[in-house]
């Protein structure tokens, strides 16, 4: 009997300890890739119609900068290296080009860009317990909402003129 505890508490140590070694190794190595969750656009004003909001640049994400890999060399760097720059190139950063309206539907929201003569979706975001689906052309664009047998489309078409959002339940 006394022999069997002494198994089962050096199997339990044993145990512990391989569990704490594998956490700290994997908490090591999963605590440099933290990311920033993506950014929604604010909201300016709450109301059952489409929300309008002017055109404005986004702030960027913050991003960390990437970590240099250990390397064993014998020989001095004639300069420095360049440090990462904490700015997004220009392209990053959407184009201002027309008129940004989200639409709030029961089963989420979408959000596009208006120009003059063709639109860009922003973002879509379903609501809790739906599920969303995106088609593109170049002509149209839309975002579906799903729920069980429920349906809302969100449509934008600029064919044959300047943009329009249609919102239908089905």
């Amino acid at each position: 009997m006394r022999r069997g505890l002494v198994h089962v508490l050096a199997w339990l140590l044993a145990t512990g300890a391989a569990v704490t070694l594998s956490w700290w190794g994997v908490h090591t190595v999963m605590a440099g890739t933290a990311y920033d969750p993506p950014r929604a656009l604010p909201i300016t004003a709450a109301d059952d119609g489409p929300t309008t909001q002017g055109s404005k640049p986004l702030a960027p994400a913050t991003s960390r900068p990437p970590v240099p890999s250990p390397t064993v060399s014998s020989r001095v760097p004639s300069a420095p290296a360049p440090t990462p720059s904490r700015t997004p190139p220009t392209s990053a950063a959407p184009s201002a080009s027309g008129e940004v309206k989200a639409y709030d539907t029961d089963g989420g929201r979408a959000v596009f860009d208006l120009g003059d003569a063709d639109a860009t979706l922003v973002s879509a975001t379903p609501g809790t317990g739906w599920s969303m689906q995106v088609w593109k052309t170049e002509t149209w664009i839309r975002v579906e909402f799903s729920r069980s047998t429920d349906r809302v489309s969100v449509f934008c078409t600029w064919h044959d003129g300047p943009p329009h959002v249609q919102v239908e339940t089905y």
